[in-house]
């Protein structure tokens, strides 16, 4: 008899950490058909969502809710200038600090983009109540995976 039988905890199918990492697989490919004709990434579209509900950014300030470091960022930030989406320039006050902005053609592109998320509704089968508190859910296992582990280090 093998090992596995005798400890379904070491099953894989039973991890929760496996099902939040193939379920964002899955979501990163659903995104896709919608993003490709925008020319984003799904970590570009996100960025930018942080962009249309409040332009004028720093990169630490973009990094914190993603939970991305400017290393991270900056590349990500550098494709999107290239796009014509954003402009990184030095801040005023402190030039080590890089500020983001959209620009008009990164303003324009949220009026495309408006329309995904009803569309990813209609691809995950859920109602807009049951997406928000699978969320909820969601976001509350992460606060409680940062906390222990920041309380570990």
């Amino acid at each position: 008899m093998s090992e596995t039988r005798e400890t379904p905890e070491l099953w894989l199918h039973n991890q929760i950490c496996f099902a939040v990492h193939s379920t964002a697989h899955a979501f990163t490919a659903a995104y896709k058909p919608h993003l490709d004709p925008l020319n984003l990434t799904y970590p570009q579209y996100l960025v930018m969502l942080l962009l249309w509900e409040k332009d004028d950014q720093s990169v630490s300030e973009l990094g914190k809710p993603l939970f991305l470091d400017s290393g991270t960022l900056t590349p990500l930030l550098k494709r999107l200038q290239a796009t014509g989406y954003i402009n990184r320039t030095r801040d005023h006050n402190d030039e080590r600090v890089m500020r983001i902005t959209l620009t008009d053609a990164g303003k324009t592109l949220k009026q495309k983009a408006v329309c995904i998320p009803h569309e990813m509704l209609e691809t995950m089968g859920m109602s807009v109540e049951q997406v928000m508190a699978l969320g909820q859910d969601v976001r509350k296992l992460g606060q409680a995976l940062r906390s222990d582990a920041g309380s570990r280090s």
